[in-house]
């Protein structure tokens, strides 16, 4: 006779728990919070990693394909640029895009020590990133990485990524990237968690998320991958009451998503209108928004020893921030659900303000985003979290943001926001994270930090 079936809980209480732990624990058992900037910088340092700009014809293995213009890999993996065609009411433009339909993984794994969660955390050289090396995911491949499409070497700790145990997995969920630069672009975000021993290399270390919380008020410390994937993980909510209940949040961003005709088309990277090319870069006439550039990178020390590759480079650091208000005794942010040309599902919920300034002239108010000049000229003693942080380093050069949580007032946000934002607690913004294409990559960067910084008496 088979064995009775067992029930479980639905709910995962008992993981946000344990993550609330590790949260409110300071330091670790292995690796000082204060030595982890130092040991990135050493392996900065000791790495050698070079990048240099060069012309696209200095690109190996990447050309412009005949008849489109695009620009592919000889080998037909990893990544393209193309152009894409976005058309919505009032709204029409043209653009490059990264098209990069295979699902990456990127992976922490979890391991208690002494009862507290901790967390492998890798010291990864990516050449987008400023300072090449910030902490990352235990794992951040692509598919074609860690199926050695590159010819290089195995991917460490791989192994507890591809098939763990319905137990083991703490979070996973399927999660956007930029939609402004990504075509429907996701990545597997999970943390898996082991009782068996496992080797810890010299570029990885195991850390609290309280020592993480502390590293992310510090300026291109902890890199964009390591963020989302955080944010994906099941959170303590603080509050029992919001200004919307949960199934009135989803009708009004299920209206949302209804509302905006948004159609995107991929077309050739040739024929798209207003941009120009030279040997260097592809680039809007006007200067605004980002180029298309390609770089050479020696020495990184990674799967492969070096590489060529085209990268997207934004104009100028943005701005990217949420309002934050108490009502009743309860937090709350300004979401906005933000249309993006990349997007598989027309909308997600962004922060309240994301956005390169220099690309809207103040003389030009009117097409100033909103809320903007309420996180540009918002005082030192309403900004509760203010840090730069760099986007995914893989794709992006040196795209910089600097992320703010900024405590405002009727006046500036009111209660009842124009149309396109709502006000949403943390605990509902982790909720919706935790499922696939609701909450923008750039909301859970700030939706990582969001409850230290409101609770704890902010982060700057």
């Amino acid at each position: 006779m088979s064995a009775p079936a067992q029930l479980v809980p639905r709910t995962g209480a008992w993981t946000a728990e344990r993550l609330a732990l590790s949260a409110a624990t300071a330091e670790g058992s292995h690796t000082a919070t204060s030595e982890v900037p130092g040991w990135l910088e050493d392996h900065r340092r000791f790495g050698g990693t070079v990048v240099r700009r060069i012309p696209f014809a200095g690109l190996d293995h990447w050309s412009f394909a005949p008849g489109t213009g695009d620009l592919r890999h000889s080998s037909g993996r990893f990544f393209t640029i193309e152009g894409l065609h976005v058309v919505r009411p009032g709204a029409e433009w043209q653009q490059p895009i990264i098209v990069q339909p295979e699902i990456g993984i990127l992976g922490i794994l979890a391991k208690e020590f002494d009862g507290v969660l901790h967390f492998l955390m890798q010291a990864k050289m990516e050449p987008g990133n400023p300072n090449l090396v910030q902490l990352s995911p235990t794992v951040q491949a692509t598919r074609s990485n860690y199926t050695k499409a590159h010819g290089g070497t195995e991917v460490r700790y791989l192994e507890h990524f591809l098939a763990p145990r319905p137990e083991q997995v703490l979070t996973d969920v399927l999660q956007s990237e930029h939609g402004a630069w990504f075509y429907r672009k996701r990545n597997r975000n999970m943390i898996v968690e082991v009782d068996c021993d496992v080797p810890v290399h010299d570029d990885f270390c195991w850390l609290t998320l309280g020592q993480i919380l502390r590293l992310l008020r510090l300026d291109n410390v902890v890199n964009m991958d390591a963020r989302t994937v955080l944010a994906s993980a099941p959170a303590m909510p603080a509050e029992t009451k919001a200004l919307s209940s949960d199934s009135a949040l989803l009708a009004w961003f299920t209206g949302e998503r209804a509302r905006h005709d948004v159609r995107a088309r991929r077309m050739p990277l040739r024929q798209i209108a207003g941009w120009q090319s030279d040997e260097y870069s592809v680039s809007r006439a006007d200067g605004r928004f980002f180029r298309v550039v390609a770089v050479s990178v020696e020495g990184a020390g990674r799967e492969v020893a070096g590489w060529t590759q085209p990268i997207i480079e934004p104009v100028e650091p943005g701005v990217v921030g949420f309002a934050y208000r108490v009502f009743d005794g309860v937090p709350h942010v300004l979401a906005h659900a933000r249309v993006e040309g990349g997007f598989l599902d027309t909308v997600e919920l962004a922060p309240t303000v994301q956005c390169v300034p220099s690309n809207y002239p103040p003389v030009r108010a009117e097409e100033r985003p909103p809320f903007l000049e309420a996180m540009l000229n918002a005082s030192p003693d309403r900004i509760r979290y203010s840090t730069v942080h760099s986007e995914e380093g893989g794709r992006f050069l040196n795209a910089e943001s600097r992320y703010l949580i900024v405590e405002t007032d009727e006046a500036t946000t009111p209660a009842q926001p124009p149309p396109g934002y709502h006000w949403v607690t943390p605990g509902q913004l982790n909720w919706l994270a935790g499922h696939s294409r609701y909450v923008n990559v750039q909301a859970r960067t700030l939706l990582a930090v969001l409850d230290a910084a409101i609770r704890g008496g902010g982060a700057h």
